[in-house]
């Protein structure tokens, strides 16, 4: 079957090549080569020439490795992306003495790769006050002992662990009860695969194969908002698992009572575990990160101020903090040149320039709400009075100027006003603006307040 599959890559590589754009294929995938496919895990594995590549592609292409591989091969589960020589010219791949790099030794790859990423354990998750309680759950949700909260619900916003957590129970997990069966996907691939199972009347497999999970790992469950169909099946799946008490890990970018779109059983089922929150990493906890990736590599040499400079503006999340660390490390490797202070502000301007603090909608109705007294429930309640409707309709056209939210999530989160209503707000304070000098004063104010 391996053959098989390695006769696709060119296919599937031309695709990609086609979805990502010449430029971005050529610098990173277009040294890819196929490894093996093994068809009793659903694994594919590619081989690139070093391990800061490999890292690179398995955590900025690989969903979209796993969407290419399956349109060509529906069984194919996950992509990984190792390090090792490809020998082109006999067309199959040997391992060779990896190039250096910027991470790590790792363990020799089996002859049956695991689906799970090894560099995401609990030995290198850094704990601390902003992520205690989850990976103590997590722990706990990977020990052979009945966990005592189940469902486990991880909720936090992009970058900040989530789904290392998730690869880190699993893992473990694995390495306790080796005959367990555990599946780790994405909400979004679930959804693909429950459509795709639907349109070819392979509903019955799809099903057996999620029940027969002993641990199901679910990342990212603000994807199927709105997809009333797969949350059916999804609520189905929890119930049978639950039941037949297996043990189930969700992750969401927001608490369950602010999935909006999500039907409200399901909800109920998520929030009768634990709901553990992941907050923004304190600066000791992103020192320690970058320090943990430095003391790795001794033979890389970063100055405590560049160390400084990374703690103080990468503050929003960790995998921004590390893609800001990776780049600079592979400038230094690539040109030659010495890591300094200098180098770090002139190589991460952009990064840092992205890095910024995003506004929410919370944050704005809170905002809104101390400008003009009122209470914050004031922003979903259905009164009309002057004195509540215009600061609503400020805090809808905040929400459209300052965040990426569509009318119709910004609606949902007013009370779930239809999504002309927040159109006729963003369109009426427009037009005040020009005329209402006083109004203009409010709405700067509060875009101030928003930004100190």
């Amino acid at each position: 079957m391996s053959g098989d599959a390695a006769t696709l890559w060119p296919r599937v590589a031309e695709g990609l090549r086609r979805d990502l754009g010449v430029r971005t294929f050529d610098h990173w995938l277009k040294p890819v080569r196929f490894a093996d496919y093994c068809s009793l895990s659903g694994v594919v594995t590619l081989e690139t020439a070093s391990r800061f590549s490999a890292n690179w592609i398995n955590e900025r292409f690989g969903d979209r490795l796993e969407l290419a591989w399956r349109h060509h091969l529906p069984a194919v589960r996950t992509v990984l992306v190792r390090a090792g020589v490809a020998a082109a010219e006999r067309g199959a791949a040997t391992l060779a003495a990896p190039l250096p790099s910027f991470d790590p030794p790792a363990a020799l790859a089996p002859a049956t790769p695991s689906p799970f990423d090894a560099r995401l354990s609990f030995d290198r998750f850094v704990v601390a006050r902003s992520n205690i309680l989850a990976a103590n759950a997590a722990r706990r949700m990977a020990m052979a002992e009945v966990p005592q909260f189940n469902p486990l619900y991880l909720c936090s916003g992009t970058g900040q662990g989530k789904t290392h957590l998730l690869h880190a129970i699993a893992q473990s997990y694995a390495a306790i009860e080796p005959t367990a069966t555990i599946i780790l996907m994405s909400a979004e691939k679930f959804m693909l695969e429950f459509v795709g199972a639907m349109r070819g009347g392979d509903m019955m497999a799809f099903k057996a194969r999620l029940r027969a999970a002993d641990l199901l790992l679910l990342d990212d469950l603000q994807f199927v908002i709105g997809k009333n169909s797969t949350q059916e099946e999804l609520l189905h799946t929890i119930d049978d698992l639950m039941t037949a008490g297996k043990r189930l890990v969700v992750t969401a970018d927001r608490p369950p009572a602010m999935l909006d779109g999500v039907e409200a059983r399901l909800l109920s089922r998520l929030s009768g575990g634990l709901v553990a929150d992941i907050e923004a990493p304190e600066d000791d906890l992103r020192e320690r990160i970058i320090r943990q990736r430095l003391a790795a590599m001794p033979m890389v040499e970063v100055p405590d101020d560049v160390v400084a400079y990374l703690v103080k503006h990468f503050t929003r999340n960790i995998r921004e903090l590390e893609g800001a660390l990776n780049k600079l490390l592979a400038y230094a490797a690539l040109t030659g040149a010495r890591i300094d202070l200098t180098l770090a502000e002139d190589r991460l301007a952009d990064n840092v320039r992205s890095a910024r603090p995003r506004i929410t909608i919370d944050e704005i109705q809170r905002a809104v709400c101390a400008h003009y007294r009122l209470d914050k429930s004031e922003m979903a309640s259905k009164r009309r009075v002057r004195a509540v409707a215009r600061p609503r309709q400020v805090a809808m056209y905040l929400a459209k100027e300052l965040t990426p939210r569509s009318y119709p999530e910004i609606g949902r989160r007013f009370g779930g006003r239809d999504h002309s209503t927040v159109i006729h707000a963003v369109r009426t304070v427009e037009a005040l603006r020009v005329n209402d000098s006083e109004l203009d004063a409010e709405i700067a104010a509060i875009r101030r307040s928003l930004n100190s």
